[in-house]
């Protein structure tokens, strides 16, 4: 008579004990955020300028993703691509690099020759540390995935929104350029199931190891099939906001950056 009880009391402790490692989680993010952005403000300074004098405006791009318990919310970036990369991505679309409903494209013509080099560096992400902080997205999960996205993912695939989603993850330390998508979708689960304060700290000190080997070994070079002058014509549509101006970027995941 008593086994019920005892379950109930049970889960109702392991309900706590998971709030209370998500609050620690927040905590962490909110101090980690806000340290992270005053140590470099030089580095958004540098960002910025190089993106105005070589690219104009806007310096940064918005797009609406989905974040945790499936909620949209506007991601911040850099802006990497040319301003009109929405109107453009038919005439590349068919050499996406990616299985899946995930669209990258390692010599992407849309990408300018600041946001070649911001890119590398995954200086073009730094931006959402100020998600971070604002508690729409969290220093370590899953990638924000754009909402056309996630309508083709599977049911599974779903309780990835479950947790916070995040700056890295154990998608960016492992599988980062890994075009098949299956991957993706294991890496994701793994990282929901296995969710610890002690894997978001491991995934945290091993972010800027794989980033600094990748920029070492990352070489985009601007593919000769699409002219770049075709990508810099004004669209015929009227572009309304920021976020319309990048929709297609948000295809590009790095993030879901």
């Amino acid at each position: 008579m008593g086994r019920p009880s005892e379950t109930s009391s049970s889960n109702r402790a392991s309900r706590m004990t998971f709030h209370v490692r998500m609050g620690t989680k927040r905590l962490i993010d909110i101090i980690a955020s806000f340290l992270l952005i005053l140590f470099l403000l030089p580095v958004f300074a540098a960002a910025s300028v190089a993106i105005a004098l070589g690219n104009g405006r806007p310096i940064f791009y918005r797009q609406t993703r989905v974040g945790h318990h499936g909620k949209p919310f506007v991601m911040v970036k850099f802006r990497t691509m040319t301003t009109n990369a929405h109107s453009s991505i038919d005439l590349i679309r068919e050499q996406n690099d990616r299985s899946g409903p995930l669209f990258k494209m390692t010599n992407d013509p849309r990408i300018t020759r600041v946001g070649r080099v911001l890119r590398k560096l995954s200086i073009d992400e730094l931006p959402q540390l100020f998600n971070v902080l604002a508690g729409s997205m969290s220093l370590v999960g899953p990638r924000p995935a754009l909402p056309e996205e996630v309508e083709s993912f599977p049911a599974e695939l779903r309780a990835r929104e479950s947790v916070p989603q995040g700056l890295t993850g154990l998608w960016q330390i492992e599988g980062r350029m890994d075009a098949d998508f299956e991957r993706y979708r294991t890496l994701d689960l793994r990282y929901v199931e296995e969710w610890s304060l002690r894997l978001d700290l491991k995934i945290l000190v091993k972010t800027p190891f794989v980033v600094a080997r990748q920029a070492l070994h990352r070489t985009e070079v601007i593919p000769s099939q699409t002219p770049t002058h075709a990508l810099d014509r004004k669209p015929t549509s009227v572009v309304r906001d920021d976020a319309a101006d990048f929709a297609s970027t948000a295809s590009h995941l790095e993030s879901a950056e």
